[in-house]
């Protein structure tokens, strides 16, 4: 076999022409993001999978709602720029160490199911690991923080397995293979075979035609759920300015919620008068002495920290107003106000 080959506009081939045994080209690699960006809300993508079935708590299922219907704001941030920088190197090392030929392909439809989508980072058009070297495959490329190095020591994570799955769905794959660069500096490799998954693709696939019907369709709000403050922001953004009320006397989730607010906020205020007491005791028992020992064991010390320097933005703004501005930036966010007659319960 020979090595990497990297497909460029060239070769690419027409949109909504077969790509794979069971997908339809939409988009080439190549195509412009906005063009992508506007594509993909008209199905569900291999990286809305995880998020859809509660893997990514940093993207939750409402958040997905919101972009597909056009709403949402997209902040990747950093990490998802890194990850799209380091692809391709990535994906040239896979190619070489496995003495196959890759090629980029673009956005890709179910050519029956149309909103089942998938951007392939990959295709294989030489698979290593059978004799018949056009067996048609993909690869999946990764990038990871360091931290997570442990999650890819049994093979490929949940929410990467379930976006590979997806994939082999939509494109009619036997199977996939999938690079991951951890840290920099760790790279691991593998393969997810479809038939080792037959009921869990069956179940994916289910739960994305529900969500695709009786939410995006149907232009109904999925419950909030996943991390708390991901789902404020993105309101924040989707409403940056508020005015006038809303009656939630016939919304039983916002009393709900506010039952739940009260009740975590005792919580938080108590555990953290409890905390508080407690460390008075453990420094009033150290006495002049830095560390604790339990049994001839260190168990607790009092240690300097490098707090951040506490800046007086008053004196700064009237002494030097051009570096108040250069250095200071507005910082918008809100706080939940509970009128005193229910802060205790409805």
């Amino acid at each position: 076999m020979t090595t990497t080959v990297q497909a460029g506009a060239n070769t690419a081939p027409a949109a909504g022409r077969r790509v794979t045994p069971t997908g339809r080209l939409i988009l080439p690699a190549d195509a412009d993001r906005a063009d992508w960006l506007t594509a993909r809300r008209s199905g569900i993508g291999s990286s809305d999978v995880p998020a859809i079935l509660g893997l990514v708590e940093k993207k939750p299922p409402i958040k997905v709602y919101y972009d597909k219907i056009g709403r949402d704001v997209d902040d990747a941030g950093e990490a998802a720029f890194w990850g799209t920088v380091h692809e391709e190197p990535v994906a040239r090392v896979w190619a070489m160490r496995n003495r196959s030929v890759i090629r980029r392909v673009g956005l890709v439809a179910h050519e029956k199911h149309r909103h089942w989508m998938t951007t392939l980072d990959r295709r294989v058009t030489e698979c290593p690991l059978s004799e018949d070297t056009r067996i048609p495959c993909a690869l999946e490329v990764k990038t990871r923080s360091a931290f997570k190095s442990a999650q890819w020591h049994a093979g490929a994570p949940d929410d990467v397995t379930a976006q590979i799955l997806w994939q082999i769905a939509v494109n009619g794959y036997e199977h996939m293979h999938y690079a991951v660069l951890i840290g920099g500096n760790e790279y691991h490799q593998g393969v997810i075979r479809a038939d080792q998954y037959t009921d869990v693709i069956a179940d994916i696939t289910t739960a994305m035609d529900k969500f695709w019907t009786e939410h995006v369709q149907a232009q109904v709000e999925p419950a909030p759920s996943g991390d708390g403050e991901t789902v404020v922001r993105m309101f924040r953004r989707l409403h940056p300015t508020r005015s006038g009320s809303v009656d939630v006397d016939m919304h039983p989730d916002a009393l709900d919620a506010l039952l739940d607010y009260n009740r975590h906020q005792r919580e938080e205020s108590a555990a953290k008068k409890a905390k508080a007491a407690a460390k008075a005791r453990m420094v009033a028992a150290l006495g002049d002495a830095q560390e604790a020992l339990l049994g001839g064991e260190r168990a607790y010390a009092l240690e300097p920290t490098n707090a951040a320097p506490k800046v007086d933005l008053e004196l700064l703004a009237e002494r030097w107003p051009d570096a108040y501005e250069a250095c200071v930036k507005p910082n918008p966010t809100e706080r939940i106000d509970i009128s005193k007659a229910f802060k205790g319960g409805i």
